[in-house]
């Protein structure tokens, strides 16, 4: 029979983390794990039940100026990297592990296979989005509500659907080439 353990209450000081910047709000309800392998940049707004869970090894790395909304749940186990100025919309899944399924047994007990993920900045990530192991959102792109990113956005894309597929290019696109 496996054994669970607890993974601990989730609350956290702003001394535990890794570093931290200055204007970061932490809504009520928000959990934190392993704070030691997170940085945090300045001007960032985390919502109300949003769970940041890192890992031992790896690290979560949330840049300057983002918005993270409600309800949001991180898993940085492959790690996870949020650059500068991106908003993330409230329900939105960033998950970097999957259960291996050519193993024997259990998949519940299957080892893991961990990879990254990377939000390019200025991009937005639309309501209840999920980010799977090795998604990478080009900057400036935006994502839309619900869709399911399995592997590399373009900058400047809107991507939607699931899985997420490329409908169109944003109109900055053209002006900053």
């Amino acid at each position: 029979m496996r054994r669970f353990s607890t993974h601990g209450t989730g609350a956290f000081e702003r001394a535990d983390f890794s570093s931290i910047g200055e204007d970061v709000i932490f809504e009520a309800g928000v959990l934190v794990f392993h704070a030691d392998r997170i940085s945090i940049g300045s001007n960032v707004y985390i919502g109300h039940q949003t769970i940041l869970k890192a890992y031992f090894k790896n690290e979560l790395v949330i840049g300057n100026d983002v918005w993270i909304g409600q309800q949001c749940f991180f898993h940085s186990a492959g790690g996870i990297t949020i650059e500068n100025g991106v908003g993330i919309a409230p329900g939105v899944r960033m998950l970097t592990s999957s259960h291996r399924t050519d193993a024997e047994g259990p998949i519940i007990g299957a080892p893991r296979d961990l990879a990254p993920i990377l939000v390019r900045q200025d991009s937005d990530i639309g309501v209840g989005a999920i980010l799977l192991p090795g998604a990478i959102i080009g900057r400036g792109a935006q994502i839309g509500a619900g869709a399911l990113v399995t592997g590399e956005i373009p900058d400047f894309a809107i991507a939607v659907g699931v899985p997420a597929r490329v409908i169109r290019y944003r109109e900055c696109a053209r002006e900053t080439t």
